[in-house]
């Protein structure tokens, strides 16, 4: 049976075919007898440390399921001005044409395919970059913001990548477990 997609509120107004409204919780039913599925969605309110907070919770199959319907074209650039790099940038990394984004930005329209599985593995890396800030030891540690320092990170060049910048790699699933990787080996002093 396929996937149907049902507001958690009742007097919401329906949501475009492939959209996510935000501020609202979507239920998916994968029919008779298997569970649903809430996704994530972007709420502006909540800010993109909010969402990575929503993202860092979820169970798999709510990541799953938000990869397959995409996120509000807002959160890019948001996700942008978090990492404190031009949104043109942002669009570059994540594969999405500029015109594209623009367009959904402005009407709210899911991004999806690549360009959203890339922003949300960038989503990913955040969580990463604030884990590692919040267990460091370090007096610098306090104040530190890892979003700003990821943002730079992303754009220098790596030797452990021969000497591409992590930002060239995060528009397919492989080139993100790479960055991921690197980035986990930073935490552990186990530069790769």
């Amino acid at each position: 049976m396929p996937l149907t997609i049902r507001s958690a509120r009742a007097s919401a107004p329906k949501a475009q075919k492939g959209s996510l409204r935000s501020g609202s919780v979507d239920v998916v039913s994968a029919g008779r007898g298997q569970e649903k599925v809430l996704l994530i969605s972007y709420k502006a309110s909540r800010g993109v440390d909010g969402f990575v907070q929503e993202v860092r919770a979820a169970t798999p199959f709510q990541i799953v399921e938000t990869e397959r319907h995409g996120i509000a074209g807002p959160f890019v650039k948001d996700l942008s001005k978090r990492l404190n790099i031009p949104a043109s940038q942002m669009f570059r990394i994540l594969g999405l044409p500029k015109a594209t984004a623009e367009k959904k930005a402005a009407t709210g329209e899911s991004i999806t395919g690549s360009a959203g599985q890339s922003a949300i593995g960038v989503v990913k890396l955040l969580g990463l970059a604030q884990d590692i800030v919040a267990d460091s030891k370090a007096e610098d540690a306090k104040g530190f913001d890892a979003g700003r320092w990821l943002g730079v990170w992303l754009e220098h060049p790596q030797p452990a990548l021969g000497g591409r910048r992590p930002s060239e790699l995060l528009d397919t699933p492989t080139g993100l477990e790479v960055v991921t990787r690197l980035l986990g080996s930073l935490r552990s002093g186990a530069y790769q």
